[in-house]
């Protein structure tokens, strides 16, 4: 069965719907996924929190713009009242497991206690999310039967396309074929891509990741790939995922800045995961 994807029903006088993601991980991706707890790495999502948010918040709210907020349940009850004020402030919040954990090796009913604790957690500020984003951008074999069980509308893990919306289609075991696509589901993936990340290029881990590469290579990446989506692509939609303790350092925070006037002046539309899902269109 191929791959059905959409188009986003761009509005009037606009050309690229602009999804702009922040991954709230505070100290949670330091806990879960490097298993690194020491101070060095706790002030880094202290650093997040405490600085680099409020700096978000300013740079959105003046720009006008509304973004998505992926944010681990551990982080919500770290840091309550600051992702109260997020959805304040009008942003749309996702969720993003509890502490970072990596859904792959994990048992249904294990996935399924995450799943509830970062619901739980969520609820404790108001929200119920429509979204959802894999802490590891992948799924486990249950991944998919559980966000179907939870009512999720969309997903953005996965990378199936680079500019379009699409069916999530299950993986089917076959003893003769392998792992295949099989029957869809009625989650809609709208899909990410490591190359508008900027946790991998810039952040340094003593022995695991180099990080720390020169801002204006990754912001003239950025641009060029959302010059393609203009040039190229009807109805499409450009996700960035950006990182407060990543994106919100001076130098980051300046490009991000920049790039948002160049895509403005371009015509990108900026909106939440939850409108671009509602503004896409699956042919029948």
């Amino acid at each position: 069965m191929p791959q059905v994807s959409g188009k986003v029903k761009i509005p009037k006088g606009k050309k690229v719907a602009v999804n702009i993601g922040c991954d709230f991980d505070a100290q949670a991706i330091w806990i879960g996924s490097f298993n690194l707890t020491s101070p060095a790495y706790m002030s880094r999502g202290e650093f997040g929190a405490e600085v680099a948010v409020p700096r978000l918040l300013k740079l959105f709210d003046k720009h006008k713009i509304k973004t998505t907020w992926c944010i681990p349940g551990h982080t919500v009850d770290t840091w309550p009242e600051l992702c109260r004020e997020i959805r304040s402030a009008g942003h749309e919040i996702g969720h993003h497991g509890y502490v970072h954990e990596n859904p792959t090796p994990m048992s249904l009913a294990e996935e399924t206690k995450v799943m509830q604790m970062g619901l739980e957690a969520l609820s404790r500020i108001g929200v119920k999310p429509r979204v959802y984003r894999s802490p590891y951008w992948d799924f486990s074999p249950n991944t998919l039967s559980i966000l179907e069980e939870y009512g999720f509308s969309a997903d953005s893990s996965l990378m199936g396309n680079d500019f379009h919306p699409y069916v999530i289609r299950r993986v089917e075991t076959h003893a003769d074929r392998g792992n295949v696509f099989g029957s869809s589901s009625k989650v809609l993936e709208i899909p990410v891509s490591w190359y508008l990340d900027d946790f991998p290029p810039e952040e340094y881990i003593t022995g695991k990741q180099e990080g720390m590469n020169p801002a204006l290579g990754i912001f003239d990446r950025w641009k060029a790939i959302f010059d393609y989506a203009l040039a190229n692509e009807t109805g499409a939609c450009y996700v960035v995922t950006t990182h407060p303790q990543t994106i919100g350092r001076a130098h980051m925070i300046s490009r991000l800045e920049e790039l948002i006037e160049y895509i403005a002046d371009k015509g990108a539309w900026f909106a939440t995961l939850g409108e671009i899902y509602d503004a896409t269109e699956i042919p029948k």
